[in-house]
């Protein structure tokens, strides 16, 4: 597995039409691509940053799987996730040096791309996501 860079920092927000407006309104900032991902009850957002992006994650009902984070925390950072090849081979590299994959292989996310999340207990309080492909 090879890092190549960040690919995008994921915030969860309870209203994304209303968030757009700080990124697109006051920075000035594209939003690039938008998506719905019913399996896992999120609505994102991509807005470009330079060479990386940033997520804006939306609760599409209440079985959404950021629905906790948000209920606990309330909006904010959720995620870092870093763009990289070879992800096949992340989760035994993961495992071997002591670091929680939460699933056992690479799922599908967002605009075709494939993904993996490392848990934050293992990886210094942050959670962490492995993204092979391009948004």
């Amino acid at each position: 597995m090879q890092v190549h860079r960040i690919d995008h920092v994921g915030i969860v927000v309870k209203n994304a039409s209303e968030r757009l407006k700080f990124y697109t309104d006051f920075l000035g900032l594209k939003s690039i691509h938008s998506e719905e991902l019913p399996e896992r009850g999120i609505r994102i957002y991509m807005i470009k940053v330079g060479e990386s992006k940033i997520e804006l994650l939306e609760p599409m009902n209440e079985q959404s799987e950021i629905n906790k984070f948000l209920e606990s925390k309330g909006e904010g950072i959720h995620h870092i996730a870093y763009n990289v090849t070879g992800i096949d081979e992340a989760v035994e590299i993961a495992k071997k040096n002591g670091f929680q994959p939460l699933s056992d292989a690479p799922r599908p996310g967002a605009g075709g791309t494939r993904v993996l999340f490392l848990h934050p207990k293992s990886v210094g309080g942050v959670l962490v996501e492995l993204v092979e492909g391009h948004h």
